[in-house]
């Protein structure tokens, strides 16, 4: 869910001559937030007023690649995709407001957590940037997880670095500073080799008293590293991470390189005061106002994923759930699922193909809304279908490998409405088995709120997720721009509300007065899913299989 100010939705309406005078007035002014993000599938840009209103948007295609092994985007590709999506901001507002942007108040960088990017004493990446996709980190995760006493998922940038250490990777000796994606366009735009605490926390464990690495654990894994004896002899773990910082905390200025990688005409200004980069997990938590206790949210996109804010430390380690932070550094159990709406998306295409061939030319939102509407119409357990939709591995439930499957029974009922009522259970069929860790803990949550794409069609995987997760889900009735709205929004933080409280400048100043759609779980939705959930725990055998054979 995103909720933006009810001043957004006077603006979406139509053209209104005040709004767009203030809006011109506020871009000329400089009085604007720029926030950017790099998701798995799409950099974005969005620029918000000084109400936090959208008041302009950019956007930008790419694609992960998998080379040798290695899920992966090029530099080349993250510099030509975000100076692609800020000249489509800028012509979003030359064509709104016929003025050119030349600053804003402040700019913040998002993108996706996790991740590997190694660099020498000279700043040259060392191997390709290696995403949170990757699997193959596992002897590291386990040894770090059981040293540490503290769960070190596969993704995490810890157990890269120690995985590349464990296999004797060239590299290794030369590596003098580690970081994600939003600190590596971070650093470039300022100079500053900094990160929001929330990005760090899918780096190292942080310490929720310090909001900072946590120091025993530091020191335990550099003892474990100096036995490998691959890393630069006194070289400290500390030294090779990011600077931690908390919402709010100055994090440097563009500078002219900076402002020439944003935006190659030279036309914007240098000096323009950045907030700390944060994952894009911490930027959703802000974008549904979900950062205080027993508030949570979950993002779906490529990866699909839980945010829950606790109240309490986790009493015990599991494997199916991240302990990282809010972007204030509050501690949060994320439950991250690597597989999402990807393969729904492929179905989607496939009925959009037929369709066409058919004569009946759709977009694909109208055959994604069909689609979605059916599944209401579909048997409440999935009909003896079942959707696996393991594009890649995934560790929620032992699998290093994924193939995407449907499987049924011969008696099962291979209607469109059940198919797709199965197939959008599949999405979310990972994801409840890591809630069902969290809710075994003790862990309260009085409502979940969601966004992503698979959230636009009114009513449906709203529906079924309440039913997954056994909570009310919250979907907010106009959509922002997502994360990129949510960094925009943690830039204006750092340059108008620092003095308050995260909470609370966004319960009082951008939230105040938004409008949520709330779904509370329906009883034979959540029986039905139950039903569905358990032959998926014991078809999970297929999927292995599948991953051997083929």
């Amino acid at each position: 869910m995103v909720v933006v100010p009810n001043a957004a939705r006077a603006h979406a309406a139509g053209p209104e001559t005040d709004v767009t005078s203030a809006s011109r007035e506020a871009v000329t002014s400089g009085r604007t937030s720029l926030g950017i993000e790099l998701g798995s599938t799409r950099i974005k840009a969005c620029l918000i007023g000084p109400d936090h209103t959208p008041i302009a948007n950019g956007s930008h295609d790419w694609e992960n690649q998998l080379v040798d092994g290695v899920w992966t985007y090029s530099l080349e590709d993250v510099w030509a995709g975000l100076q692609s999506a800020v000249a489509d901001l800028f012509a979003d507002v030359q064509r709104q407001y016929g003025v050119r942007p030349t600053t804003f108040g402040a700019i913040g960088v998002s993108a996706m957590m996790h991740g590997y990017l190694a660099f020498d004493s000279e700043d040259r990446l060392l191997v390709p940037f290696r995403t949170w996709r990757n699997t193959s980190t596992g002897r590291a995760a386990a040894e770090l997880t059981e040293l540490l006493g503290h769960n070190i998922p596969l993704r995490w940038s810890i157990a890269h670095l120690y995985q590349a250490v464990l296999d004797d990777e060239p590299h290794v000796p030369d590596v003098r500073f580690v970081t994600t994606l939003a600190g590596y366009v971070h650093w470039q735009l300022t100079g500053r080799r900094v990160l929001g605490v929330g990005d760090a926390s899918g780096m190292f464990p942080i310490d929720p008293a310090t909001r900072g690495y946590d120091k025993e654990m530091l020191a335990a894994v550099d003892g474990l590293l100096a036995t490998h004896r691959r890393l630069e002899p006194g070289l400290a773990l500390d030294a090779l991470l990011p600077q931690v910082l908390c919402a709010g905390e100055e994090a440097g200025n563009l500078t002219p390189e900076g402002a020439a990688l944003l935006d190659p005409t030279g036309s914007l200004r240098a000096g323009i005061p950045l907030c700390p980069p944060e994952g894009d997990a911490g930027t959703g938590m802000v974008a549904t106002s979900s950062v205080a206790p027993r508030t949570g949210n979950v993002s779906a996109g490529t990866s699909i994923f839980a945010m829950v804010v606790l109240e309490r430390p986790l009493a015990h380690v599991h494997h199916e759930l991240d302990v990282v932070t809010t972007p204030a550094g509050d501690p949060v159990a994320m439950v991250h699922c690597n597989n999402g709406a990807s393969e729904l998306d492929a179905w989607v295409g496939l009925f959009r193909e037929f369709a066409l061939r058919s004569g009946h030319g759709s977009s694909s939102d109208e055959v994604f809304g069909t689609l979605f509407r059916a599944a209401l119409e579909g048997e409440a357990d999935g009909g003896g279908l079942l959707a696996y939709n393991y594009l890649a591995g995934e560790p929620v439930t032992g699998l290093e490998s994924g193939r995407p499957l449907v499987v049924r029974t011969p008696g099962s009922s291979l209607t469109l409405p059940t198919f797709m009522r199965a197939s959008i259970y599949g999405a979310f069929a990972t994801l409840s088995l890591g809630m069902r860790v969290l809710t075994a803990e003790g862990v309260g949550l009085d409502a979940m709120f969601a966004h992503g794409g698979v959230f636009r069609t009114a009513g449906v995987a709203q529906r079924f997720l309440a039913a997954a997760i056994g909570a009310p889900v919250a979907v907010g009735r106009t959509a922002g721009e997502g994360g990129a709205w949510g960094i925009a929004v943690l830039a204006a933080y750092l340059t108008s509300g620092a003095e308050q409280d995260l909470g609370e400048y966004l319960r009082t100043r951008v939230f105040a007065g938004a409008d949520l759609d709330v779904v509370e779980p329906d009883a034979a939705d959540v029986a039905g899913f139950a039903a569905y959930l358990d032959r998926y725990q014991a078809g999970l055998a297929v999927e292995r299989a599948a991953t051997l054979a083929l």
